[in-house]
């Protein structure tokens, strides 16, 4: 049994599986999206005594809280119960491309168990400009970007545009964009410093 469930399977699994919990949602009348779990931690920790927008009643919001902890449990076993020996499969296109801007692929899961390239992600690597720019400056960026469109990632494209909301399919066109732009403007700019 742990054989079959800690292999790869299909993507449609994990399709069919987001549509059944936004059918939930939607029937119970929630939302799904991480970046309100943020909101209501910090309303929870005292920061609505300070700031407006943590006051509000976060208690409509348990059940995040829930999922958020079922999220990194789940992850933590993942990674340890069913880890797999192998590092993980991606295309032989995108590790071209990632050697092309000096990042390595690991070729045994020793040299890098997880989904992040320690080239980048390491706390040496914070200490330099690229690592400021990807880290700190990319994280308020990501955390300013999801408060200014009102959501996430995860929120506007999967429960924003299940409930057919205009707004949500222009967040995630924007997404979009700016991830091609990303990836072909600025990260060649970013991996040359």
């Amino acid at each position: 049994m742990i054989d079959f469930i800690s292999q790869p399977w299909h993507w449609s699994f994990s399709g069919f599986m987001i549509v059944v919990v936004m059918f939930i949602l939607i029937f119970l009348g929630k939302r799904f999206g991480i970046s309100s779990s943020f909101k209501a931690v910090c309303s929870v920790a005292g920061a609505g005594k300070r700031f407006e927008y943590f006051r509000y009643d976060w208690k409509g919001h348990d059940w995040l809280f829930v999922f958020v902890i079922g999220t990194i449990i789940g992850g933590a076993i993942a990674s340890t119960v069913f880890a797999s020996p192998e590092p993980v499969a991606i295309s032989q296109a995108t590790i071209s491309d990632l050697a092309e801007l000096g990042i390595s692929y690991p070729s045994n899961v020793e040299e890098n168990p997880g989904f992040i390239p320690l080239d980048l992600f390491t706390f040496e690597n914070l200490a330099t400009a690229r690592g400021i720019i990807l880290m700190v400056l990319g994280g308020f960026l990501i955390g300013f970007g999801t408060r200014w469109a009102g959501g996430c990632t995860s929120g506007h494209a999967i429960s924003g545009l299940s409930e057919l909301q205009l707004p949500s399919l222009v967040a995630v066109v924007g997404f979009f964009i700016g991830g091609l732009l990303v990836t072909h403007i600025l990260y060649p700019i970013i991996f040359n410093i």
